[in-house]
């Protein structure tokens, strides 16, 4: 009997379903590595061995590198890129995956199945006014540069309590990695939307989380004549402030030094924090960086950004709340020195301006009497004198209608106070002639029976804390 050798047979079946199972495994792994398949034919199949370069930044940077990438990108006419989104892999933000990674599988196998999908932007903030700037949140560029190919990997990680911003960039030149990564940095830099701004760095901005966001404040508006000080004592501060930022090349040209420090103090209600806002708005185009409460531990990275967006000025109120309180990590010297220490690493032809205030000088002066050429101006901001006062109640009077009011008596009563126990003196007055004139309408008259009445309520016993809030020794 002849046997067909052509007729299935039941082992037959059985490799054929093993076969048809294996192709569909592979077939289905190819489509779960979807990202891994575009890396390789944009790089190349020995793309998990080209030289790579990874640069990490402070998480506040995130919006200047993809300014950077964004100008690097448009730098060259012959320069084309595709931006693809990582998808399938779960708290991607949490590992330290890189492009290799994903190509060869990473360590688990977890990032190795990534897929592609549209590039994740976050809108970050970027100015006053709630301007935002589109950043991409986890993406990879696949960029041709001529005869080049490149990937640059743009993604915020967290590890624990330090978050930052990871720039990644693959090719197989070795020296155009590196080219491109400095390139970026210094475009970054160059355009940063940082420079020209008012902004305040909270505590996690500058390096413990991301809860708290950045903010961009706008520019203070005070006119000279809303300062009421010794017209001496304003001309100091000015020359030493915007004197210097006014003619820093002629100075530069004849060896003379742009660093300053400037420190106001006096009573609370002089008048300080109301004068850095006069000079701030003296300064357009310079970069301030505000700093306060917590955030004072981070004073290095906030030079950093200053010495790098320069000129700038860096505003600290309240110094002297840091000169005992030492910073977070042990052995290191209590924040005031640390203050004074950045100050002097900070190059003599940098144009910086410290702008420092205090109550308390007289715990200030021990270091800085240690630590000479820190601060080169201390400007001590009296209390109001009798013509002072008199321009004060001008000043806040506003659109009120004074009727009759005796300021001779009022500025005889009032030796000793601060210009927030005045406006407050006046707001009073105001209320009381409101209310004497409850259907009326406009500006409010006050009378010298208002004032009177005011002032008596805050002289009187009973508001001897109020007096004390409000700045005044009387």
């Amino acid at each position: 009997m002849t046997v067909r050798e052509d007729r299935p047979e039941l082992a037959d079946a059985g490799r054929l379903a093993r076969k048809l199972l294996g192709r569909t495994v592979r077939m289905a792994r190819t489509e779960d590595q979807a990202l891994r398949r575009a890396l390789l034919d944009h790089l190349g199949p020995d793309a998990a061995y080209l030289p790579t370069v990874s640069s990490s930044y402070p998480v506040y940077e995130h919006v200047n590198l993809q300014v950077g990438v964004d100008a690097w990108l448009a730098a060259d006419p012959g320069r084309t890129h595709e931006v693809v989104g990582i998808t399938g892999v779960r708290y991607l933000q949490h590992t330290e995956a890189t492009i290799s990674d994903i190509i060869q599988g990473g360590p688990d196998g977890s990032v190795g199945s990534a897929g592609i999908g549209a590039p994740v932007r976050v809108a970050l903030p970027c100015g006053p006014q709630g301007e935002t700037h589109a950043c991409v949140s986890n993406g990879i560029y696949l960029v041709r540069d001529g005869g080049d190919r490149l990937a640059i990997m743009l993604l915020p990680a967290s590890f624990g309590p330090r978050t930052e911003v990871k720039l990644q960039i693959v090719a197989a030149d070795q020296g155009k990695v590196e080219h491109a990564l400095r390139e970026i940095w210094r475009l970054a830099q160059e355009q940063s939307l940082f420079r020209g701004q008012v902004i305040s760095f909270g505590p996690e901005i500058l390096g413990r989380g991301t809860s708290t966001p950045l903010n961009f404040l706008p520019r203070p508006n005070v006119s000279r004549d809303q300062i009421v000080l010794p017209d001496a004592l304003l001309d100091e501060i000015e020359r030493q402030v915007i004197g210097v930022a006014t003619h820093s090349r002629r100075l530069l040209a004849s060896g003379q030094h742009l660093k300053r420090g400037i420190l106001l103090h006096g009573a609370p209600g002089t008048g300080k924090t109301h004068t850095v806002s006069y000079l701030l708005g003296k300064l357009p185009g310079v970069t301030v960086i505000v700093i306060s409460g917590r955030a004072l531990g981070r004073i290095t990275e906030a030079c950093s950004v200053a010495r790098t967006l320069q000129p700038a000025a860096i505003v600290v109120e309240d110094v002297d709340l840091i000169a005992e309180e030492r910073t977070a990590r042990p052995g290191q010297h209590p924040l005031l020195f640390q203050l004074l220490n950045e100050m002097e690493g900070l190059n003599s032809a940098t144009d910086v301006t410290f702008l420092l205030t205090t109550n308390r000088a007289d715990l200030l002066e021990p270091a800085l009497a240690e630590r000479p050429g820190r601060v080169d101006l201390a400007a001590e901001l009296p209390l109001p004198d009798e013509d002072a006062r008199r321009e004060l109640l001008r000043l806040y009077a506003g659109r009120l209608v004074l009727d009759g009011v005796d300021l001779d008596a009022v500025i005889a009563r009032t030796g000793g106070v601060a210009a927030p126990f005045l406006k407050e003196l006046l707001r009073r007055a105001a209320l009381l002639a409101a209310d004497a004139d409850a259907d009326g309408e406009g500006a409010l008259r006050v009378t010298d029976s208002d004032v009177t009445t005011a002032l008596d309520e805050l002289l009187a016993g009973r508001s001897k804390l109020t007096r004390a809030i409000l700045g005044s020794a009387t």
